[in-house]
């Protein structure tokens, strides 16, 4: 069953040139639904009938976990079943006409202009690593990158004459980024001030750590969670709300959804339509807060 996920993986890598995360996703989901399935004294993916997957929703459920984690398990056991009859292992579709769960439509948590202002204060500018927190600040702030994105740009990928960067997203997909003017000036007294005191062998990565090689997704993670410490800020922040910060602040600001749409790299308007919800939302807090007759 194991190699059997591997195959599946391999065809997502290079025939649908999924990201390695989503890789890593799809074979956790497979792996636990395999584990399942051993326990319930099956041994192979053929075996699985309709009644089986169900059975294996419910066993989620009970287990306490979210509509959307049962929605996108589902998705991964159909994904890897139309495979399996695209290559011939498999004569009939168990997953047909199973539903995922009703999800409801949850909006993002996002940081106020001022909270916002407040975290990006927060790293000592004189010292390399603080020069490095800061300008990965104003970056995801600038652009609203991935983490992934942010951690994979090499000093390439920065042009900072023309206030641009060029970031691979989701299915290897690359685009072409603006950059506001402080991000910039962080940029170039980073690439100038600190990379320089941060690197020990030549590298290509952009953001690097304390042994000069490349940041990870979660060294990032903690450098954030220590400044929204730091700046006593209460809300749950992740590097992904700020890139949920930087979409609403944006339209809030006048901009259309299209542009947002294409700085965010996402491949469906309905996916960047959620932060017209969170404006939306707010007129309707100040009308009720300033209205006479509201």
């Amino acid at each position: 069953m194991k190699q059997e996920i591997e195959w599946f993986i391999h065809y997502l890598s290079v025939e649908r040139g999924l990201s390695e995360n989503t890789q890593n996703s799809y074979r956790l989901d497979l792996i636990s639904f395999a584990s399942f399935l051993v326990d319930k004294n099956k041994h192979s993916f053929a075996e699985v009938e309709k009644s089986d997957i169900l059975k294996y929703m419910v066993h989620l459920q009970q287990r306490g976990k979210a509509p959307a984690t049962i929605a996108r398990q589902l998705a991964a056991i159909k994904a890897f079943y139309r495979f399996r009859l695209i290559e011939g292992l498999q004569e009939n579709e168990p997953t047909q006409d199973l539903e995922s769960p009703k999800l409801g439509r949850r909006l993002p948590k996002i940081l106020t202009q001022w909270e916002m202002e407040k975290l990006l204060e927060q790293p000592d500018t004189t010292k390399p690593a603080g020069l490095r927190d800061r300008t990965m600040l104003e970056v995801l702030y600038a652009t609203g990158l991935r983490v992934s994105e942010l951690v994979s740009l090499d000093v390439g990928h920065v042009n900072c004459d023309t206030g641009y960067i060029r970031c691979t997203g989701k299915g290897d997909k690359e685009r072409i980024v603006p950059l506001g003017s402080i991000a910039v000036f962080y940029l170039k007294n980073y690439l100038s001030e600190g990379r320089t005191r941060l690197i020990k062998k030549s590298v290509e990565a952009l953001f690097l750590n304390s042994r000069g090689q490349r940041l990870t997704r979660q060294g990032c993670w903690k450098i954030i969670k220590k400044y929204v410490r730091q700046a006593g800020i209460k809300k749950d922040v992740t590097p992904h709300t700020i890139r949920h910060t930087f979409a609403t602040h944006m339209l809030q600001n006048g901009a259309d959804l299209r542009s947002v749409q294409e700085m965010l790299g996402h491949s469906d308007i309905s996916t960047t339509q959620i932060y017209t919800h969170l404006t939306t939302k707010r007129i309707r807090e100040v009308y009720d807060r300033t209205h006479p007759r509201a």
